[in-house]
């Protein structure tokens, strides 16, 4: 059995990748701060190591205590981590690092590895916490990757765009997914035909392993669903894992206006489209789920309580009802 340890490894991602690791015969311990409950705190498979990852000394004694074959870093964000985390894994079989599909620069369609490219990150941006220089943080974690691999450190990139699946705490699938189950009008932004690919959390975490035993030192993966939908497909996808009968109803920004919203009020809305090539992790042998198949999985964990505490009720990461009805109420008066 080879032993792993994933930074990380409670929330979402992390805990898929462990569930992969385990069903593919590895031995795992995750380094965190324990912070989040650990749903493997009663798998003796499941060792964990608490440590601050921002603390050099912590990280290294992780280092020395799990002597890992495999590292797998899903939580990651700022450049100096990066490097601190390549330098003392310089000597494992494989370090591979959760960065972002939007560490590109240029809004290609599809975005590809080693053509598109990555968006430059300041000094101040490489320390800063922002939404706004997320972009620039991660890009320069892939440059420091990069720059590992070429000192011997067998460091990978892997690129994800927009995440969703069960344990997902954040609201931007589920969002929409509680609209279509509770109403039976659901407002979209613009004429729901803006792609914004999305990659289902089980293959994220698949790629993650299939990149540690198959990639390529200094490569980078891009992944995300083979079959890119709409926001309006998405939403009737979701309606049909509901078993559902909603209209969609289109708005325009004036429209929206009509009740203090925007295009950017949406979750899975974005302008201009945002598709990534994931040719090199499926020569790997990497796969993704059929989207539909995914969405249902996804629909079935949300009905089931999956969300943030486990609540049942309305999920945050959109507008609130009261507005979307304001607006439907003008529109359906012209």
């Amino acid at each position: 059995m080879r032993e792993a340890l994933v930074i990380g490894g409670t929330r979402y991602i992390g805990r898929h990748a462990v569930e992969d690791l385990l069903a593919h015969d590895y031995r795992v311990t995750l380094f965190n701060r324990g912070n989040h409950p650990n749903p493997f705190a009663d798998d003796d498979r499941v060792a964990h190591h608490a440590g601050d990852r921002t603390d050099d000394r912590a990280l290294l004694e992780a280092a020395r205590a799990v002597d890992p074959d495999v590292v797998l870093d899903v939580v990651a964000f700022h450049p100096r981590e990066v490097q601190r985390a390549t330098e003392t894994f310089a000597d494992v079989d494989a370090y591979v690092y959760v960065s972002s599909g939007r560490a590109y620069a240029r809004d290609d369609v599809p975005k590809r590895v080693d053509v598109t490219p990555l968006r430059p990150c300041t000094a101040d941006q490489a320390t800063d916490d922002s939404i706004e220089t997320y972009g620039n943080r991660k890009a320069e974690c892939d440059r420091s990757v990069f720059r590992a691999a070429e000192r011997g450190v067998n460091a990978m990139v892997l690129r994800p765009t927009v995440v969703y699946g069960p344990y997902d705490y954040t609201g931007v699938f589920g969002y929409w997914i509680d609209r279509v189950n509770a109403h039976d009008r659901v407002l979209v932004p613009g004429d729901g035909t803006n792609v914004w690919q999305r990659a289902y959390v089980e293959d994220v975490a698949a790629a993650l392993r299939i990149v540690a035993e198959e990639g390529e030192a200094g490569g980078a993966y891009n992944v995300g669903d083979a079959n890119a939908l709409t926001l309006g497909d998405t939403v009737r996808a979701v309606a049909d894992a509901l078993d559902a009968d909603v209209e969609l109803v289109h708005a325009n920004e004036r429209e929206l206006a009509t009740g203090g919203l925007s295009y950017d009020s949406f979750t899975l809305h974005r302008d201009g489209a945002h598709v990534l090539d994931t040719r090199e992790l499926e020569a790997l042998g990497w796969s993704s789920t059929p989207v539909e198949t995914a969405i249902e999985r996804t629909v079935a964990d949300f009905l089931d309580g999956g969300r943030p505490g486990g609540d049942t009720g309305p999920v945050d990461g959109g507008p609130d009802r009261a507005d979307e009805e304001t607006v439907l109420e003008i529109l359906d008066t012209i």
